[in-house]
């Protein structure tokens, strides 16, 4: 091996050292660690020493700044859709259903949130709380809040929505784990997501959305109602272009409902479920499909999934995911009682 190969291959390896290595700075000794601590002292009353004691033991992770800088959403649809649409996914949330179908079908009754779209957001999110994440909350948050400026004040603020959290629910903030963005629990809540909509759904007292599936399903069909969801309605349809559609809604990436189902027959959509009302709004969602582009109508419910996660591929892996169990589930059951 020559000496240029072998100088190249210690960098590359100091590099990848480099990037995974945990990070064991001092954070009290940071300017900006220091106000954000005055500032959770002086606004919210924490005591600064504990706040000193606590970020003394949080590490930061250059593995976390690698993760968020490239996320699946970034994919285009055909090769984002097969992450999530898998058989193993789809038999493992028939077999979740089945399991917790008592707690679902509670959660639809209070809520009016369909069991497939709650299965099928655990699922996505961890694939039925198998994979909660493997990252300290405290380091993920502290990490992205001090060492990721892009998106530094929206950490920050949920790292303080993190620490109330923790103290509301008495629970020690360096012993929560989750992914590499702080989400958290079998339905991943963020800390702001965790306070606002977070719920005790079978009246132990606690909100534990981490090993109780109950807490869990009833707090996922909260956030869906929280959100504007509307029982029974559709949530999408493909929707094919005729030769008089405006091809700008051809290119749009907006997920707001913002065009009534009226204008888009008027504008050549004119295979639209006929049983949508006019009135309705809906956005035209463009992916991006394996030999041609896909067009979808997205409805109300469908703009609700994005605000759990906003983006598209997500709210459509979602979607796809949900009827993919339904229809599994109602074979299995019509196999068993043939």
């Amino acid at each position: 091996m020559s000496q240029y190969i072998k100088i190249l291959l210690a960098i590359l390896s100091l590099n990848l050292l480099m990037s995974t290595t945990v990070v064991a700075e001092d954070l009290n000794q940071r300017k900006d660690v220091q106000l954000f601590i005055k500032e959770m002292q002086d606004k919210h009353g924490f005591d600064k020493a504990t706040l000193e004691k606590l970020f003394s033991k949080t590490r930061m992770q250059p593995s976390i700044i690698k993760a968020i800088s490239r996320p699946a959403e970034r994919k285009p649809w055909h090769k984002y859709r097969p992450i999530f649409i898998t058989q193993s996914r789809i038999d493992l949330g028939v077999e979740f259903w089945d399991k917790h179908e008592s707690l679902l079908n509670q959660a639809q009754q209070k809520y009016g949130v369909a069991p497939e779209i709650i299965v099928g957001i655990i699922g996505v999110e961890t694939r039925y709380g198998r994979h909660t994440g493997k990252y300290r909350v405290i380091d993920s948050l502290s990490t992205l809040a001090f060492n990721y400026p892009p998106r530094a004040k929206f950490f920050r603020s949920e790292l303080k929505h993190y620490l109330l959290m923790t103290r509301e629910e008495k629970v020690d903030p360096l012993s929560l784990k989750g992914s590499y963005a702080g989400a958290m629990g079998q339905p991943q809540f963020i800390s702001s997501s965790f306070r606002s909509y977070a719920i005790d759904f079978d009246g132990d007292g606690k909100r534990d959305i981490w090993n109780n599936t109950a807490d869990a399903i009833g707090s996922v069909a909260n956030y869906f109602v929280r959100h504007g969801w509307k029982p029974g309605e559709k949530i999408t349809q493909t929707i094919n272009p005729s030769s008089n559609t405006d091809k700008q809604l051809l290119k749009e990436k907006k997920l707001k409902p913002a065009h009534s189902i009226s204008s888009l027959r008027q504008k050549g959509f004119t295979d639209i479920d006929k049983t949508i009302n006019g009135d309705a709004l809906a956005a035209v969602i463009n992916l991006e499909g394996t030999t041609a582009p896909e067009h979808w109508l997205g409805l109300n419910n469908f703009y609700v999934i994005t605000r759990y996660n906003h983006s598209a591929l997500y709210a459509m892996a979602v979607y796809q995911l949900a009827e993919q169990i339904r229809q599994r589930r109602q074979e299995t059951k019509s196999d068993a009682d043939a």
